[in-house]
């Protein structure tokens, strides 16, 4: 299928609002690069012009609007924040919202994120003449088990209260979809489970052994360096820190045997923090962090093992695409990493607040015979297939068509 050129506002004013049109909200532009390019061309497929709302002026390294343009995106900058206690920016964005659901004639809206998921069911809620029909998809629930008393309470009411105003409600872990089965979804709701936004696997696959050789002597990897690779944002729940702190601990008790090399790939509020720590712990000839990266299957291709530290996953895609291109993943025990890792299999598992265990699981993956880190290979390969993005793919489909139907109906009258 071509791509797809949305009408620019002289058409829109000329012949007024196409028939079809579907909005997907969430907090920054990135947002659907990253997860929603083939929910996108899902919908123009079934012929709706689609729209995104986002802070378009986040992140600053993604600031190309002509870029939606040429996939046939109509993108709106609202003022949409991250943190839902930046109240002010976030009135000021629902606000932005309706006035753009009320111009475009939009009946289905698709949020994302937290803060996405509030302002959208809410626009939902205002526009009772209009009745959209409202998506979220969770990523994550923030009162997952062993979260802070405050998440446990203030989150799981404020996504218990919106559920009423949410027709479809689309969850990524098994957790979250057994503590969503006690919410009380708007009248006919329906709760669906996928396996993440989908894996793509003809771009997340091993490197050759040429490929592999040539990447790490890129990026000045020695030939004896066993090479560990994180990829997140730089934030307090990726948790980056406490690898450092396993690195400059393992370095104190290895003296003239430390041959650990560490890259981070990513960006964010943290990065000055971890630049600190790494110079204070004098690891500068060890830790590398690479900033924002557009490499990553060959970067995890190239690695030993990939380090997945979070304090909290909705799933993982991290992990799940190391996992695809045969590297073992070393991952703190969340909800979200439950769903893929099997400890030995795959992998090592370690809370995230055990320094001891994932220096544990770094010394045993390193110790590894070739033909152990082969089978591994294998096994890492073969776990991900049921996260392949054509399964996500189908299921989104399934969704989409329930939620026309649904605009269809209210449109006539007739729910």
């Amino acid at each position: 299928m071509g791509r797809r050129r949305p009408p620019d506002e002289r058409q829109e004013r000329r012949s007024g609002c196409v028939e079809k049109q579907f909005l997907i909200l969430a907090t920054t532009s990135d947002f659907l690069w990253k997860f929603e390019r083939e929910n996108v061309q899902i919908l123009q497929q079934m012929g709706y012009t689609v729209h995104y709302a986002a802070n378009l002026n986040e992140p600053a390294y993604l600031r190309d609007r002509e870029k939606f343009r040429e996939i046939g995106v109509m993108a709106h900058h609202i003022e949409i924040a991250r943190s839902p206690f930046l109240v002010r920016d976030n009135t000021r964005a629902l606000s932005q919202l309706i006035r753009i659901m009320r111009r475009y004639g939009i009946r289905t809206l698709h949020c994302h994120t937290p803060v996405g998921g509030v302002l959208g069911r809410l626009a939902g809620r205002i526009l009772t003449g209009h009745d959209p029909v409202i998506l979220y998809t969770a990523h994550g629930f923030h009162f997952y088990h062993g979260a802070p008393l405050i998440n446990r309470s203030i989150y799981y009411r404020v996504e218990k209260l919106l559920a009423r105003y949410t027709d479809i409600l689309i969850l990524i872990n098994g957790e979250d979809c057994q503590n969503a089965r006690q919410f009380r979804l708007k009248k006919g709701g329906s709760i669906y489970r996928i396996p993440g936004i989908g894996l793509d696997r003809e771009r997340f696959h091993p490197l050759s052994p040429d490929e592999r050789i040539q990447m790490r002597h890129t990026l000045g990897i020695g030939e004896g360096d066993f090479f560990l690779l994180s990829v997140g944002e730089l934030n307090d729940n990726k948790n980056h820190r406490i690898v450092l702190d396993a690195l400059e601990q393992m370095r104190r008790e290895e003296p003239g045997r430390f041959n650990i090399r560490y890259g981070i790939c990513g960006d964010g509020f943290l990065r000055d923090r971890l630049a600190d720590q790494i110079r204070q712990s004098g690891l500068e000839d060890t830790v590398a962090l690479y900033g924002h990266r557009t490499d990553i299957p060959q970067l995890l291709g190239c690695a030993d093992a990939s380090v997945f530290p979070s304090k909290r996953e909705g799933l993982g895609m991290a992990g799940l695409e190391s996992l695809a291109v045969g590297t073992p993943v070393i991952a703190s025990d969340n909800r979200g990493t439950r769903e893929y890792m099997a400890h030995g299999e795959n992998g090592f598992i370690f809370s995230f607040r055990d320094t001891g265990g994932l220096i544990h699981a770094i010394r045993t993956m390193r110790a590894m015979s070739p033909e152990e880190r082969n089978a591994m290979s294998a096994r890492c390969r073969a776990c991900v297939e049921p996260f392949d993005k054509k399964h996500t793919a189908a299921l989104m489909r399934q969704i989409y068509e329930d939620a026309a139907q649904r605009a269809a109906r209210r449109e006539h009258g007739t729910s």
